[in-house]
């Protein structure tokens, strides 16, 4: 029998209620298996740390999405947001499931053309689009939401130059209710800027004004602000076909919906506070059938959604290093997974769980990665029970962003496993090797011979 660890007596307060011998249980039950694979199977074959995705949760939130706006819109379109995440394998399932492409960057347009995508499928926003770039979506077709003025010149001349027409909308941004209200990118509602540039496209008969966009915010708890949102676009193509006899084509309300994940510092737990697919899709459909927009008019309403649709397919794997006591008395565990592959760290209180059964003895716990800086903290308190060295944990809804935005730092980002829809594993991005690092690396011949 092995011998169990020794944890000092403390004093920790009850909650009301039936408590069992160590107080109310607090902690979330062990997460076993992902998608009928065992956890500890897929690290024992995989490695730790691993990501992986549920294909099968993947296909399923994205198809209980478009049933909620569906059934309140007649004309719906998703478009994948690739800057969520850009890995080919994810970005095929939502091309699959018939969402086309959203892009923010050369780099990612160039991405879904290679995946397969029809440039006239591919929308291209963000601030940053060079001349090279916008000439590129021009001749495919794509549309272009102009972010300034700058752009919008840049296309007029591009459009002379090209002999083309380009297909166009502005993106807009506008005052919602909401705080801090996202006025960096595109033309200002209120202000009277965004009527000024659909003046300046009307006018030029250079551009192809095929709709408007706005995305105003991310993670947004309140549904009521895109019903605003919508009421605004709705009155501007409603001008545009007053002055210029015009009728837009679309209207795209962005993305920015909440995942189920928890904010840090929220007093109540993302499960409880944010929105359903039905309710934003209430809000967004009522915004614009309840426009003066005619009914025979009604403009195909396109959604960028991200993070909503794929944080709760992804689940990174982990294992862990060490308990220690802080000063504080506190106990902390170290885990092999650490800031630079969990980026979202800074943003979520994250859900973690142990991949075996535990002990209900649970303690407030700080919870930090393997990175040999201050910053690498997972969770700063938690009610966690006492794991030992070598035990696997699970953190879940982490398919948004962290797959972007991760760094190679100090470790070499992990791999990353999809489970499909009959429940076989598939390695979708190999781990990184010190001779991937090697081969982008070049030393000058005066630096390659040194003596210690």
């Amino acid at each position: 029998m092995d011998k169990l660890p020794f944890e000092r007596p403390f004093i920790k307060k009850l909650s009301s209620g039936m408590p069992s011998k160590f107080g109310i249980k607090m902690e979330s039950d062990p997460i076993t298996e992902i998608d009928g694979m065992q956890i500890s199977d897929l690290i024992k074959e995989y490695g730790s740390p691993v990501f992986v995705i549920s294909e099968k949760t993947q296909r399923k939130i994205y198809n209980e999405a478009k049933r909620a706006f569906t059934t309140r819109y007649p004309k719906v379109q998703f478009a994948w947001s690739y800057k969520t995440n850009y890995l080919d394998a994810i970005c095929k399932v939502y091309h699959q499931e018939g969402s086309w492409a959203e892009v923010v960057s050369g780099f990612e347009y160039d991405k879904a053309i290679a995946n397969g995508v029809d440039g006239k499928y591919i929308i291209f926003n963000g601030p940053e689009k060079s001349d090279a770039d916008l000439e590129k979506a021009i001749n495919n077709d794509s549309l272009i939401h102009i972010d300034h003025f700058d752009e919008l010149y840049s296309l007029m001349e591009l459009s002379d130059r090209l002999k083309r027409k380009p297909k166009v909308a502005i993106r807009i941004n506008m005052d919602t209710g909401i705080y801090p209200m996202w006025d960096r990118f595109g033309f200002n509602y209120e202000s009277g800027e965004a009527w000024d540039a659909l003046n300046r496209i009307m006018l030029s008969k250079k551009l192809d004004l095929m709709g408007l966009h706005t995305h105003i915010g991310t993670f947004i708890l309140s549904a009521n602000a895109y019903k605003v949102a919508a009421s605004k676009l709705a009155e501007l193509a409603v001008s545009l076909e007053r002055k210029y006899n015009h009728v837009i084509k679309y209207i795209d309300m962005g993305g920015g919906f909440a995942s189920r994940n928890t904010l840090k510092g929220a007093y109540l737990s993302g499960m409880d506070t944010a929105p359903s697919f039905d309710e934003y899709a209430d809000a967004i459909s009522s915004g614009l059938i309840n426009s003066q927009i005619r009914p025979e008019n009604l403009p195909i309403l396109i959604l960028e959604t991200g993070r909503a649709l794929i944080d709760d397919a992804g689940y990174l794997l982990g294992t862990v290093i060490a308990n220690k006591r802080l000063a504080d008395g506190r106990r902390s565990t170290i885990m092999d997974i650490g800031v630079n592959v969990l980026f979202t760290a800074f943003w979520y209180e994250h859900q973690i769980a142990p991949a075996q059964p535990f002990s209900h003895h649970t303690e407030e716990t700080a919870i930090y990665g393997p990175l040999c800086m201050n910053i690498d903290v997972i969770r700063e308190n938690m009610i966690f029970p006492l794991l030992k060295r070598g035990d696997h944990v699970v953190i879940s809804r982490i398919g948004a962003y962290n797959m972007t935005q991760w760094m190679q730092f100090i470790k070499f980002r992990p791999k990353i496993v999809m489970i499909d829809t009959s429940g076989k594993a598939h390695i979708i991005r190999e781990n990184e090797t010190l001779q991937i690092f090697a081969e982008m690396e070049d030393t000058p011949d005066h630096l390659k011979e040194f003596k210690l």
